[in-house]
């Protein structure tokens, strides 16, 4: 018996690895999510009375799909979870609908597939449910492990030349400072898809531990995305601001960048309009600027520079609408150094007036 599973396991290999990731990646879902629309909408048709009955539901799957588009990369549970439902109830229905004897064996098939389908989404589901639960549970849910190697190397900064780190997500994070300010102590702190909360609790370890002169912070974009409260973003910016100020270091916070959805022919996933407003953009840009007002910080208005007549992220400043592409970083670049030049040269101590000598 045991030389027969060896060898089993010789010709077929290990049993774990037939069995696929239930986890899918966001396009895979995405194509998969497709197919199950279009195969209700084809089973459907040679059933009499299948189209009516169904019509709801295949609206409703169509415009969960539209929302899971409009929100790329993020884990969309509870939305899989909706278009889950409505699948299982179009089968359901499809199952009490009595079938004509002549349903062409292609019928059938696709209804089989469609089954495959939702037991692969239901699959997936549990796995997005079991991949947020772990997320929270993590003990690193701020991800301080990716810079934590890269703090412990970092010298500290030389006499003569100020430390400025930048603290943001992923425009901080493909932003190459080296390439746009060389021979500048300028320090990139950016990780892709943080949200200010994230953040907020990296500001100890990756800012102000490398004792820099200055923090210029980029956050708020993908907040707007997910569906966080405008106030407790500002509460966020204030308890940055907060700690930045405990430790003497000064504070540049950046204006949320526009977007555009020009590029969404090109890709469906770049209509950014609907994760985040241009009016919750602005709304956000203009408590930003009146909070620095009222504390003395420098506010770096991006912005400005970057939007159009339309009041969207120009279309050659970015290729997908949010993240800008190297002629938008050579926008921002001359804007980030006059505002950090103009506050590290007014916080250098002027020297006392000489003191007139006095004729007897």
């Amino acid at each position: 018996m045991t030389r027969v599973c060896v060898l089993a396991l010789l010709v077929c290999g290990p049993v774990a690895s037939q069995t696929p990731n239930p986890l899918m990646k966001p396009a895979e879902a995405l194509k998969m999510f497709h197919r199950a629309v279009e195969l209700v909408e084809s089973t459907a048709f040679p059933v009499p009375g299948l189209s009516r009955a169904s019509a709801p539901m295949l609206e409703n799957t169509r415009q969960t799909l539209k929302m899971i588009e409009r929100s790329p990369g993020q884990s969309h549970a509870g939305l899989v979870y909706s278009f889950l439902i409505e699948l299982r109830a179009y089968l359901a229905l499809a199952d009490a609908a009595p079938k004509p004897p002549s349903l062409p064996d292609a019928s059938r098939r696709q209804f089989e597939e469609l089954r495959a389908i939702v037991d692969r989404t239901d699959a997936h589901l549990r796995a997005l449910l079991d991949a947020r639960e772990a997320q929270l549970r993590s003990p690193d849910r701020d991800n301080l492990r990716r810079y934590a190697e890269a703090n412990s190397l970092l010298p500290p900064p030389k006499p003569g030349s100020p430390r400025v780190v930048f603290l943001g997500d992923s425009i901080t994070d493909f932003w190459r400072l080296n390439e746009y300010f060389p021979e500048r102590d300028f320090v990139n702190r950016g990780i892709s898809g943080q949200i200010t909360g994230e953040m907020l609790g990296r500001m100890m370890a990756d800012v102000v531990n490398l004792k820099p002169a200055a923090v210029l912070i980029l956050a708020g974009t993908n907040d707007l995305a997910r569906g966080v409260a405008l106030e407790t973003i500002q509460n966020n910016y204030t308890m940055m601001a907060d700690v930045a100020d405990a430790h003497k270091i000064k504070v540049l916070f950046a204006s949320v960048l526009p977007i555009s959805d020009y590029h969404k022919d090109k890709n469906p996933l770049y209509e950014r309009s609907p994760q985040r407003p241009m009016l919750s953009i602005r709304a956000l840009n203009n408590w930003l600027q009146e909070f620095c007002r009222a504390r003395g910080y420098v506010y770096v208005d991006y912005f400005s520079a970057m939007v159009d007549s339309a009041g969207y992220l120009r279309a050659d400043l970015a290729d997908d609408g949010l993240h800008p592409n190297s002629a938008g970083y050579r926008v921002m670049a001359p804007i980030a150094l006059a505002a950090i030049d103009k506050l590290l040269r007014a916080a250098q101590p002027q020297p006392a007036p000489a003191r007139k000598r006095r004729l007897f």
